[in-house]
């Protein structure tokens, strides 16, 4: 397994990514959308999500594919960035055929930022806007960490932010992992650099600097959140030819690399959750095979994500939360 080209999830050929912020509203949305319709499912393992047409996402349902999804800051505000997605694919003639009718399908998720020293005070709602600059700005080339939907994201101890990152398996196929992190855990070991997820770091991808050689006592966590402030959101994308039944699998499965770059997560606190998506350009060779390595790279690859996304965090004036950098 080694990095894609990029480190991001675009590595996927045929994906893109685009971000949109407000560094005094600090808060802002990602995009995610393709050359053409894609197959998506989800799986939700926190207690506190925010979700809008994921239900349609399940193996039984009858939308087979998708045309963009959104990851929003916001909480409950945010899912109006989805509208704003909506109306940019509608001007592209994108969207589910209903006779005459194209109706763009659009499933996204939000974060909770609204208390993280950005000025909340709009009269109309931003994000259905800055989600179509985000739509607008798509490519295969987007920034990491303190942008887009991870623009004022925060963790138990130092500010969250944007993460990519992706990998190309033995056997060909590509996967990569955008998320948010806001987490109510730590991506960090403690009070030092060290993140939780260095057993899976790549190329020194961020810091290079390994677990600690002592770790902090096993104390139980106190939350630095309140019920509902926290969720990091996700989205693993590959070009393996996966129906939905299997992308669910694959949803399932990256939530270990969740468990593995935060401590805690899943929590009732959190709305822990992970798109899966697949362009669908690669057959598997032998499909037990390539499910059990896609699984396991999914995890892998999300747990690196987050580490870049609060790796990558820069400074902005209001910080509640200090940046990886200041205690590197």
């Amino acid at each position: 397994m080694r990095p894609g080209p990029k480190n991001l999830i675009t590595d996927v050929a045929g994906l893109w990514v685009g971000n949109a912020d407000d560094a005094g509203l600090k808060s802002g949305v990602t995009v995610m959308t393709a050359d053409r319709a894609f197959r998506a499912s989800v799986h939700v393992m926190g207690g506190a999500p925010g979700t809008r047409d994921t239900d349609l996402l399940a193996p039984d349902k009858l939308v087979t594919d998708i045309d963009a999804l959104v990851l929003s800051g916001g909480s409950a505000f945010g899912l109006a960035a989805c509208d704003g997605v909506m109306q940019g694919l509608r001007r592209q003639g994108r969207g589910f055929a209903v006779g005459q009718a194209r109706v763009p399908i659009v499933p996204g998720a939000i974060v909770f930022d609204l208390l993280n020293g950005g000025d909340k005070s709009w009269t109309q709602n931003p994000y259905p806007e800055l989600a179509e600059i985000a739509l607008e700005h798509a490519g295969t080339d987007f920034a990491l960490g303190t942008a887009g939907a991870g623009t004022g994201a925060m963790t138990g101890s130092l500010k969250g932010g944007l993460g990519s990152a992706s990998a190309v398996l033995d056997n060909g196929l590509t996967i990569g992992a955008l998320v948010v992190v806001n987490a109510l855990g730590q991506a960090n070991v403690g009070d030092g650099p060290h993140f939780w997820a260095a057993p899976w770091e790549l190329d020194r991808e961020f810091g290079g600097l390994g677990l600690p050689q002592s770790f902090p006592s096993a104390a139980e966590p106190q939350p630095a959140k309140r019920l509902g402030e926290a969720t990091t959101i996700a989205i693993v994308a590959t070009d393996a030819d996966l129906d939905k039944s299997a992308l669910q699998r694959l949803a399932t499965a990256a939530h270990d690399g969740l468990a593995r770059a935060l401590v805690p997560s899943h929590t009732p606190f959190d709305g822990d959750l992970i798109f899966a998506a697949s362009t669908g350009q690669r057959p598997l060779r032998d499909p037990q095979v390539d499910a059990f390595q896609l699984g396991h790279a999914a995890a892998s690859v999300l747990a690196r994500a987050v580490a870049r996304g609060v790796h990558a965090a820069t400074r902005s004036p209001g910080d509640l939360q200090p940046c990886w950098n200041q205690i590197s």
